[in-house]
């Protein structure tokens, strides 16, 4: 199982940009992952095809799980 944290924004053209963080800190709070997507946006060193970041839609935590069904022999 694996877990990203995902910074969601709105851009320029206001469709939703998402930048993804593989591994999170589990003592991460909310207000941490505030400030630091508002520092994002200040500092402007992100860009999208939609142009610069403007504000903050949400973050979320996604957590997938792959189960393998079926997978063929390997022939040498």
């Amino acid at each position: 199982m694996t877990t990203v944290l995902e910074l969601r924004f709105r851009n320029q053209e206001e469709r939703i940009t998402t930048i993804a963080v593989p591994d999170p800190s589990p003592t991460i709070t909310a207000e941490d992952v505030e400030t630091s997507m508002n520092e994002l946006i200040q500092a402007d060193v992100f860009t999208s095809t939609g142009g610069d970041l403007v504000t903050i839609v949400d973050a979320r935590y996604v957590t997938r799980t792959v189960e393998t069904v079926f997978e063929p022999e390997q022939t040498s």
